[in-house]
């Protein structure tokens, strides 16, 4: 399982490739998700898990408090959420996640991306069936067994807790990321390495590296794009 927290610590890596970029995302998700409920966190579970993320990528207050004020305000803009799966150079499989003003131009720029870089689009349901949705809580200076006794002492349910590189890293259902995250901060843990729903693989593939090198382009290529939030997959990107 030392691969997902590789994974995660990509993800991680793209504040430091283009803060402004990934700043902008979370604004955007931030307003969505305040406009579809409360734009209370105390109010609105979704905002809440949000601002978790938003404060292990450093997110600035003042671009958090923009979109809650935007969404406050009644803004007229409105998103689409949308799921692509498609397939990358050897059958490799990629989910992306998407918040859109325009269906037509977000679906058309996915499938550029895709189709330029060795992979192509796929139906609904034609990758994500291969993943797993999952909440990923990671946290340093605490043992694994520390954190195990934290848990069930609290009576919360996790999938899995193991050590990867410095950092303590939880597994749990999603509908359990609350729990997990309130059971930590009781015992005192309020600062988290990462705290992601992510969608990991059930298997993963290692490619040749030429075709790596075509995958990691198309991955780029993807995270590039205004419109997308995520992009998942399935392949060992090593060390």
């Amino acid at each position: 399982m030392g691969r997902k927290w590789n994974n995660i610590k990509e993800k991680k890596a793209l504040k430091d490739k283009n803060t402004s970029r990934v700043y902008a995302k979370f604004g955007r998700e931030i307003y969505v998700v305040a406009k579809q409920g409360e734009p209370d966190p105390e109010l609105n579970q979704s905002l809440r898990f949000v601002l978790e993320r938003a404060k292990t990528y450093n997110v600035p207050r003042h671009i958090i408090d923009r979109a809650i004020e935007k969404a406050k305000g009644g803004s007229d803009e409105n998103y689409d959420e949308l799921r692509y799966e498609g397939f990358g150079p050897n059958g490799s499989m990629v989910i992306v996640d998407a918040l859109t003003n325009n269906v037509n131009r977000t679906a058309s720029e996915v499938r550029a991306a895709f189709g330029k870089n060795g992979g192509n689009m796929g139906v609904s349901g034609s990758v994500s069936y291969m993943f797993d949705a999952t909440a990923v809580i990671g946290m340093e200076g605490k043992s694994a067994d520390e954190v195990l006794e934290i848990l069930m002492e609290a009576d919360v349910e996790v999938r899995d807790i193991l050590e990867e590189e410095e950092a303590v890293i939880v597994y749990a259902e999603p509908d359990q990321f609350h729990a997990v995250q309130s059971a930590l901060k009781a015992a005192g843990i309020t600062e988290f390495t990462v705290a992601e729903l992510t969608m990991l693989p059930q298997s993963e593939v290692t490619l040749d590296e030429e075709a790596q090198a075509q995958f990691e382009k198309l991955i780029d290529v993807l995270e590039d794009l205004d419109d997308v939030q995520q992009v998942y997959h399935n392949v060992d990107l090593g060390e």
